[in-house]
C-alpha cells in the first residue's frame, strides 16, 4: 500500500466504494487495493499496445509508398 495513486484513487471514489468492492471481491482480488491496482497497470498496458500500434503503422505507410516496378510493355 505504497502506491500514492491508488490510494488517491480510492479516496475519490466516495459513494461508488461499495460498487467498487463488491465487483473486486466479485473478481477474486483480496482487497480494494489490490484491484484498483490491476486496473491501473492494465490501463498503462493498454497504452503502451496502443503506442505501439500506431508507431507500426507509420512503418507500414512508409513501406506503402514504395513505388511499383515499372512493366516492360505498354498493354498491361
Amino acid at each position: 500500500m505504497n502506491n500514492p495513486q491508488v490510494l488517491e484513487i480510492i479516496e475519490n471514489l466516495k459513494g461508488r466504494r461499495n460498487y467498487e468492492e463488491k465487483k473486486a471481491s466479485k473478481l477474486g482480488f483480496n482487497s480494494l487495493y489490490a484491484y484498483i491496482e490491476n486496473k491501473i497497470l492494465k490501463e498503462t498496458e493498454a497504452e503502451a499496445a496502443k503506442i505501439l500500434e500506431q508507431s507500426a503503422s507509420k512503418g507500414e505507410v512508409i513501406e506503402a509508398k514504395k513505388p511499383e516496378k515499372k512493366k516492360s510493355c505498354s498493354c498491361c
